[in-house]
């Protein structure tokens, strides 16, 4: 041993444990359960919310700063991967999930929001430093300095290419949108830069919160007495909460009378209910009917006239879900579940049906912002089938003279006018008719007979429908 005297020890900063932000932490966990479970977010959010009302006193502010950081950084993950790939040393694929994650939590603070640069980072590597160490938090400090070196239209000149030398890929890194998406969505609009533009935009807004109260059982009146409560657009059954409202606090919707539903997915029930018939009027059908907004709409429409609806959904769990939506409807009704592409009941059977098939979802990418990252080209070759499938049945379960409502939340023309087509080709005994005068006061709804409806035109979710009568 040597005899040499020990040298002091140098005092260093004591230990700091990390601070604990409940809403950040909230913002995370809802980001790790859309990317390892595939959860959607508006289903994951409001239990989360939930429980931190109970457990960490969140008031409204947090609810909203919390809900701001989870669809806003969801909207403009692909903006912020451009980014973060310029930042980081290795490639993005490299980078751990959740560490990606708190990286794209701190990229929408600095460049989405209005949280000033040293606060978003300083409050991004704290939480790092809770849920992923100190080593990993030192990482996401130097990445974030650097991406807060520039504001969010200095990157994007850094980071899109020139429109002129590639207008597809300039609009998907701008807009946050995949290349394929961004293409889809343009042949649907027609060309112009300015519609797509718009477009892409709208699919980046937080969309209203839109109630419908069901015929015979709610009124708008009734509706228009919440708080930032007014007017729907185009429904004479819509209510839209105008400063993101809570639908559980309204107690229309707490007990069934009322429900949270899109103005255009309102619009195509009507549109069918209010179709022109020949002959009865007494049975209807809406046989894709999960998770039951439409159905409940439908099934108080067909009480109004004594008709009875039929609500058909192959999985029985979705099934469970239309029974709830229908309960108490002022008329009778039934709920089965069975396939759409199998049916249980006799062709001919019905003078109205509804088909709003399963589809990509991209119509609804403001309110499902992760569908856009999920959905692959690939995709449209497994609905494709099933979509033509659920079309030739409903032509088959109507009556001679009754009235077919084909629907979608995606105006993907493989999805919409494709099917349509196709379809009528085989059936020589059906008919489009014009949907437009079915949807009164709406404006913009091109040269028909099918409609389109747009969020940046229309407000709504990008619905599609065609209504068809069948003619023999």
């Amino acid at each position: 041993m040597s005899d040499q005297p020990r040298r002091p020890r140098k005092p260093g900063k004591p230990y700091r444990r990390p601070q604990k932000d409940p809403v950040r932490l909230l913002a995370f966990e809802a980001l790790r359960a859309v990317d390892e479970r595939d959860a959607y977010a508006n289903l994951v959010l409001p239990p989360l919310l939930r429980k931190a009302r109970e457990k960490d006193g969140f008031d409204g502010r947090d609810a909203a700063l919390a809900t701001e950081l989870v669809y806003g950084t969801l909207r403009r993950q692909g903006t912020y991967d451009a980014v973060l790939a310029e930042c980081v040393d290795r490639p993005l694929r490299e980078v751990d999930p959740p560490v990606l994650d708190v990286l794209s939590l701190g990229a929408h603070q600095l460049l989405g929001t209005r949280i000033p640069s040293h606060a978003a980072v300083s409050a991004t590597v704290e939480l790092a430093r809770v849920v992923l160490g100190d080593g990993r938090a030192k990482f996401v400090n130097a990445v974030l300095r650097k991406v807060a070196r520039h504001d969010l239209d200095g990157w994007l000149e850094h980071v899109a290419p020139p429109y002129d030398k590639d207008p597809e890929d300039h609009l998907a890194v701008v807009h946050s949108h995949p290349r394929w998406v961004v293409s889809a969505l343009w042949d649907s609009l027609g060309g112009g830069r300015a519609g797509i533009e718009d477009l892409l935009e709208a699919d980046n807004e937080r969309p209203e919160v839109t109630l419908v109260a069901r015929p015979g059982r709610a009124t708008t009146e009734e509706l228009l007495r919440e708080d930032a409560a007014v007017p729907g657009r185009w429904s004479p059954y819509a209510v839209r909460l105008t400063e993101g409202g809570e639908p559980g606090a309204v107690e229309a919707v707490r007990e069934g009378r009322a429900g949270v539903q899109d103005e255009g997915s309102q619009l195509v029930a009507l549109a069918l209910a209010d179709a022109p018939l020949e002959g009865p009027d007494e049975k209807w059908l809406d046989g894709c009917a999960g998770p039951g907004g439409k159905a409940a709409l439908l099934a108080a429409l067909a009480a109004e006239r004594g008709a009875v609806l039929l609500a058909s959904e192959k999985q029985p769990h979705r099934a469970g879900l239309v029974a709830r939506a229908l309960a108490s409807n002022p008329g009778p009704y039934q709920v089965i579940a069975a396939d759409g592409t199998r049916p249980p009941w006799r062709p001919g059977t019905f003078d109205r049906v509804l088909m709003d098939v399963p589809c990509t979802g991209l119509g609804a990418l403001r309110r499902r912002p992760e569908a856009r990252w999920r959905r692959r080209p690939e995709d449209l070759d497994n609905f494709g089938p099933l979509q033509r499938a659920l079309l030739r049945t409903a032509l088959r379960s109507v009556r001679v003279g009754g009235v077919v409502g084909y629907a979608t939340c995606s105006p993907h023309l493989a999805e919409t006018r494709a099917v349509v087509d196709d379809v009528l080709k085989q059936h020589g005994d059906a008919e489009l008719i014009d949907a437009r005068p079915l949807l009164p006061g709406v404006p913009a709804l091109g040269d028909g007979p099918d409609v389109q409806l747009w969020p940046h035109l229309h407000g709504t979710d990008a619905m599609y429908l065609a209504l068809i009568r069948r003619t023999a």
